[in-house]
Order: structure tokens, then C-alpha cells, then sequence
């Protein structure tokens, strides 16, 4: 049964506005939306707020009178006491070209005094995967090893074969920003690499280079709410397949959160003071590691889950610890403080 509307919450945040590149195409759209879109929107609802999908353009800013700027979403004034935006950043190939409006955006959004729940920082640390890696440099649960290999003109020079020296084979190469398992490939020798960076160079997409952690590596991404873990996302590959995600036939379930798992999230939070964000473990069959950070990960449906009580559960803790963690930053505003508090680790 759908819960009724939460009308009792304090606060004014009536929208959370989800800032994301309008370039999917007609069938992943509508894959997206039946996966867990719609729910977002329920959700939100079900919290007395909205959730709504907007493109970078959609948002003008009037600041023809100085200090005292004027936000619109389409033609709907908006201002930081009533809404949020959901900012974190997307760099699939062909959003290139909105990475950096998109990240231009959240910077001004965030002068404007407007919540982030992901400040530009916060993008930026989880939209490269070494910058992740190092961010959080001192977690219980020991990183992937990594190499990050730039794909410029001088590609074909090798001179990135450097840093390879400590790489064993078979490695996994991927894009260094992408998400979605995408562009991920099994290199087993030097010369692989050497076939895959020119490939990258054609889009100029920076790689990096990780050892193999054997078939049958489970994923397990961590649902991180308040600085507690909630829930995880246990996605198992397909036999063969180096990828455990949904879009290359991965299974997924919802699961209670290991306890090792779980030590570790205190970690991470003590360094990411953010109201949510998904960490992403890989086990191989006898030990974790830790392979990514999502500042934004999906939420998505299940079979396991076929009612969508877990989806459901985990989508109004995230949303009402958003709408929390904007009450703060208006408290803090009001009484003179800073606003926003960047991604940084904590003495």
C-alpha cells in the first residue's frame, strides 16, 4: 500500500529539481523511467516535495541587481528556501559537451545560496575514479589498485607504460568518468592496453587500468544515508562477464549490509559529509575492495523487490535526509555561517 503524504515535516522545501543532461535517447528514457524515475517522483511526493527532471539550459539566473539573484527553472521562479538541486555531474560520451555547463551551473547555484546535496567538489572527487581513490585514501577496505593513463595526440608515443610496471594481467580497462559499466574491457597483455588507448584517443577519454579480480567478482554498492549504511545493492555478473551491472545482464538484489561493509562506512563518512552517496565494493570470492564512489547512484527496481518496498524505502530516507540537511544549511545561512560544507576530510 502507497503511504500517505508526510504534510507534518517542517521546513519549506517543496522541490527537488534533478539537474541532468537532456540527451537520452527515447528507449533509455523510458528504460530509466520505468526503473526508477517514476518512483522518484512518488517518493518525493509521498514527503510533500516534488521531484523533477531538468536539462542545465532550463535554469536562468537574473542578477541584474547586484547580491540579489533571480532563479527560474523553465519559467517558475524558484529560490533557495524552496528548493534544492540535484547536481551531481554526468560524463557518458555524449554529455561531453554539458560537463562543463553542468559543473559551471552547480558553481553558480551554490553562489546563489541554493543546497547542493553534492557541492562541485564533491562532483568532481566522484566523476574520476583515482580522484575517489585518493579523497578516501585510508579506508579499512583496501582500494583497487590503479593506474590512470591520459589519451591524448601523443597516444601512440606509450608513454604511460611507465606506471604499468606494477600492473598484473588480465587487467580491466574502463573510462575513467563513464558509469553504467560502460566502455569496461579485459586487457591481457601490455600490448592490449596499447589497442584500447587508441581506441580512447578518439574521444579523448582518459582510462584507467585495475588487475582483474577474477570471474564471478560480486558488486556490492552500499546505500549511504546520514552517514549510516542502509542497504545494499548486491549485483552479481553473468558467468563470463567481467561487468555485474543491470545494462550487461548482471542479477541484483537488495541485501542487509555486511558488517565489515558497514565498519567501513564510517570511514568513508567521516570524510564525505554528504546526506547520501553510494560507495561500490567488489568482492572476489575472499576479500572486499573498494572500487568507486557515486554521488548520485541509482535507486533502481529489482525482481526481488517486486512490490518496490526496499526501492521505495531507500528513496525517502535519501530524500528526507536531503530535506534535513537543507533545513541545516538554512539555519546556517540565517545565522551567518557558511551555507555549504565542501568534501573534506575531517581532523
Amino acid at each position: 500500500m502507497k503511504p500517505s503524504p508526510d504534510r507534518t515535516a517542517t521546513g519549506p522545501l517543496r522541490r527537488l529539481c534533478w539537474i541532468f543532461p537532456d540527451r537520452e535517447s527515447t528507449r533509455t528514457a523510458e528504460m530509466w523511467h520505468a526503473m526508477f524515475w517514476d518512483l522518484y517522483a512518488e517518493a518525493a511526493e509521498d514527503l510533500g516535495m516534488s521531484w523533477t527532471r531538468h536539462s542545465p539550459d532550463a535554469v536562468t539566473v537574473d542578477c541584474t541587481e547586484p547580491g540579489r539573484p533571480r532563479v527560474y527553472v523553465d519559467d517558475e521562479p524558484v529560490t533557495p528556501r524552496d528548493t534544492l538541486f540535484i547536481t551531481a555531474l554526468y560524463s557518458l560520451p555524449y554529455q561531453q559537451m554539458d560537463v562543463f555547463n553542468q559543473y559551471a551551473l552547480c558553481a553558480v547555484l551554490q553562489q546563489a545560496g541554493f543546497y547542493l546535496p553534492f557541492p562541485p567538489e564533491a562532483s568532481l572527487i566522484g566523476n574520476d575514479k583515482l580522484a575517489t581513490l585518493l579523497h578516501l585514501t585510508g579506508s579499512p577496505v583496501p582500494p583497487v589498485p590503479t593506474v590512470r593513463i591520459g589519451t591524448g595526440r601523443d597516444v601512440s608515443r606509450h608513454l604511460y607504460e611507465v606506471a604499468l610496471g606494477n600492473m598484473t594481467y588480465p587487467a580491466i580497462v574502463k573510462p575513467a568518468g563513464w558509469c553504467g559499466g560502460g566502455g569496461i574491457n579485459l586487457a591481457r597483455s601490455a600490448g592490449d592496453i596499447r589497442g584500447l588507448a587508441s581506441l580512447a584517443q578518439g574521444g579523448d577519454t582518459t582510462l584507467v587500468v585495475q588487475p582483474y579480480l577474477g570471474d564471478g567478482t560480486v558488486d556490492h554498492r552500499v546505500y549511504v544515508i546520514d552517514g549510516e549504511p542502509h542497504t545494499v545493492l548486491k549485483r552479481t555478473p553473468q558467468p563470463g562477464s567481467p561487468v555485474a551491472n543491470a545494462s550487461h545482464g548482471g542479477i541484483l538484489e537488495y541485501t542487509p549490509v555486511p558488517e565489515e561493509l558497514a565498519k567501513a562506512t564510517a570511514h568513508f563518512a567521516e570524510r564525505l559529509p554528504l546526506p547520501f552517496f553510494c560507495l561500490d565494493f567488489l568482492h572476489d570470492g575472499q576479500r572486499f575492495w573498494f572500487s568507486e564512489l557515486e554521488p548520485d547512484g541509482v535507486i533502481p527496481r529489482v525482481p526481488g523487490d517486486p512490490d518496490r518496498t526496499v526501492q521505495r524505502d531507500i528513496t525517502r530516507a535519501r530524500f528526507a535526509a536531503y530535506r534535513a540537511a537543507h533545513a541545516r544549511h538554512l539555519a546556517a545561512a540565517d545565522g551567518g555561517a557558511s551555507p555549504s560544507t565542501p568534501p573534506t576530510e575531517t581532523s
